[in-house]
């Protein structure tokens, strides 16, 4: 069995898969507003996201989107305070949210300095008042880890466990750390999802993601298949496997 692989597009080098998520970022902002009057995105870690941020709080991108009608939620979040150096929430306002206009009620922030648990709880809580029941997303941004990983969905363990729950405290072993993660009901009821993955020690594992067997307890970025919705994989050429 293999899954639904999406569409991919591949780019020259990293930098250049960051000006592609940003600029997908600018044209799923315009869809959603003109569509629905508002815009909602769970945002990403990592280092190709937090380039696209970047381009995004400069013009002319950041001129392009109506900041008051976008609603921010992340799709994971470290266990640390929000001024650490580890955390998601402070990549992201260091790098876009705190120079754009977004008012900042419209932030949701993931509480990774309580208690795992209850912090989740609460996210859960607070996706469900804004988005309602059945939470849909407008786009979520996902990175890839070597091992298979996305969001603080981790090899090991399937991926589905607590997924009525949407939200869901997680303990990594392999990075001794305790996460907050949306849970695959969430990601794959967005309009949207976009990985962005680069770099050559990914390229075994976004082949055996997109092409092999479907094994998401070993590859949990293989539960990320919307079921009415759009999925991009943006990737630079070493990821794919090519020189």
């Amino acid at each position: 069995m293999t899954r639904e692989a999406g569409r991919l597009c591949v780019y020259g080098s990293p930098d250049e898969v960051a000006a592609a998520v940003a600029d997908f970022f600018v044209r799923f902002a315009a869809d959603a507003i003109d569509a629905r009057g508002h815009f909602t995105v769970a945002l990403a870690g990592g280092t190709t996201p937090k380039a696209a941020y970047t381009l995004l709080a400069k013009p002319p991108r950041s001129d392009a989107i109506d900041w008051s009608a976008v609603e921010i939620f992340f799709g994971d979040e470290r266990c640390v305070p929000p001024d650490h150096d580890d955390s998601n929430y402070k990549m992201a306002f260091d790098s876009l949210l705190g120079t754009v206009k977004i008012p900042p009620e419209r932030i949701h922030r993931m509480r990774g300095e309580g208690d795992p648990q209850a912090a989740a709880l609460a996210y859960r809580a607070d996706l469900v008042a804004t988005l309602g029941d059945r939470p849909r997303l407008d786009l979520v941004m996902l990175g890839m880890g070597p091992d298979g990983h996305t969001a603080s969905l981790f090899p090991g363990e399937d991926p589905l466990t607590d997924d009525e729950r949407l939200v869901r405290a997680v303990y990594s072993g392999s990075k001794a750390q305790w996460r907050i993660t949306l849970t695959p009901r969430v990601l794959n009821a967005a309009h949207a999802v976009m990985f962005a993955v680069e770099g050559a020690a990914k390229a075994a594992t976004l082949a055996a993601v997109r092409e092999g067997p479907y094994d998401p307890v070993k590859y949990p970025s293989q539960i990320v298949a919307p079921a009415d919705g759009d999925l991009l994989w943006l990737v630079d050429k070493a990821a794919r496997g090519e020189s």
